[in-house]
């Protein structure tokens, strides 16, 4: 029954998914914010809020800060593993070589906000005593952070937008039919629905994966993090189908940096000590194979190359979805053993 239900919800998010990126695409046409900004705050955020629920729940309902941490690190590894695959279905061209060159500024925001993450964990008891009440000193430090990000991007793209257009924009007059009142109107139930399913998809994973019996920290990290990342994979496809390029990327690199952001509301709810203190050192590697990961994504929007080097696989994708897997293989070791 419960595989029926994860059904269900799935069809939801993917008939919703599509058109929430269509719609994105018409506000960032109508608004001039540019896909990379939509991608980047308002798409990244509405396919995170599973990961915000699924933390909340496993820390306030489950008490267990492994779980949260584990889905939120294996979220970001997925997400990068999913530029990897619609990589493999974009025909001749790399897609990190057609995306602006400000998405470089979104991906080494994820590599600083993944990186205090992981000196939260690893100095977690040295940290513990410096805390606001039970909040955690690193996870206050990287909500700062990432507000501070988001302000430095929305300015260097409102600069950097009418010198840099990209080759894969659509017309501007691709939704002129639609008002301004019926898109806001159509995104946000599309947004509605994406949101109550895939906080559907995330407790439903939460069900499947307990009965394995596995280590939380791989459980988080591996079922949590794939079913929390449905919406972004549905919507960064459908922004891949209307060659809405920068709105792909800057969703998943996006969703990456807002999900450290919401470590900080997931650490409220914890309330025994600092989560990150309280989380396994076991997630050092998920953190680090993110970072490694995010670097990879890096140059390849740097080279962007011309042609890919497999045909249908571009090098990068290869490394990713290495990298991936080796992530998950050790992170199966450590934790069983």
């Amino acid at each position: 029954m419960v595989w029926l239900k994860f059904v269900i919800a799935l069809a939801i998010i993917i008939f919703a998914g599509t058109r929430l990126a269509r719609y994105g695409d018409a506000i960032a046409e109508k608004t001039g914010l540019g896909r990379l900004w939509i991608g980047l705050i308002l798409l990244a955020a509405i396919t995170s809020v599973p990961e915000l629920a699924t933390g909340i729940s496993a820390v306030a309902l489950v008490g267990d800060p492994d779980l949260a941490v584990g889905a939120i690190f294996g979220s970001n590894i997925f997400n990068l593993a999913i530029l990897a695959l619609i990589d493999t279905v974009h025909p001749y061209t790399p897609l990190l070589s057609l995306v602006s060159s400000r998405q470089l500024l979104v991906a080494f925001g994820g590599v600083l906000l993944i990186g205090v993450a992981g000196l939260g964990i690893l100095a977690g008891d040295i940290l513990s005593p410096v805390a606001l009440g039970w909040l955690g000193v690193s996870s206050i430090v990287i909500l700062l952070l990432y507000l501070w990000l988001v302000r430095t991007m929305f300015r260097r793209e409102q600069r950097g937008q009418s010198e840099e257009p990209a080759a894969s924009e659509s017309p501007l007059t691709l939704y002129h039919a639609e008002s301004h009142r019926a898109v806001w109107l159509k995104f946000a139930a599309a947004s509605a629905a994406v949101i109550g399913a895939g906080i559907w998809v995330s407790f439903l994973g939460d069900e499947i994966a307990m009965v394995t019996g596995w280590d939380t920290s791989f459980v988080g990290s591996l079922f949590l993090a794939v079913s929390t990342s449905m919406p972004e994979l549905v919507v960064t496809f459908a922004a891949l189908r209307l060659g809405a390029y920068d709105l792909a990327v800057a969703d998943i690199l996006g969703s990456n940096m807002f999900n450290m952001a919401i470590i900080l509301p997931i650490d409220f709810f914890y309330t025994k000590q600092t989560l990150l203190s309280a989380a396994s050192s076991v997630h050092l590697i998920t953190a680090a194979v993110g970072i490694v990961m995010t670097l990879v994504v890096i140059i390849g929007m740097r080279l962007k190359s011309k042609k890919k080097t497999f045909r249908l696989f571009s090098w990068y994708g290869v490394v990713l979805f290495g990298l991936y897997l080796s992530g998950f293989y050790i992170l199966f070791k450590a934790s069983m053993g």
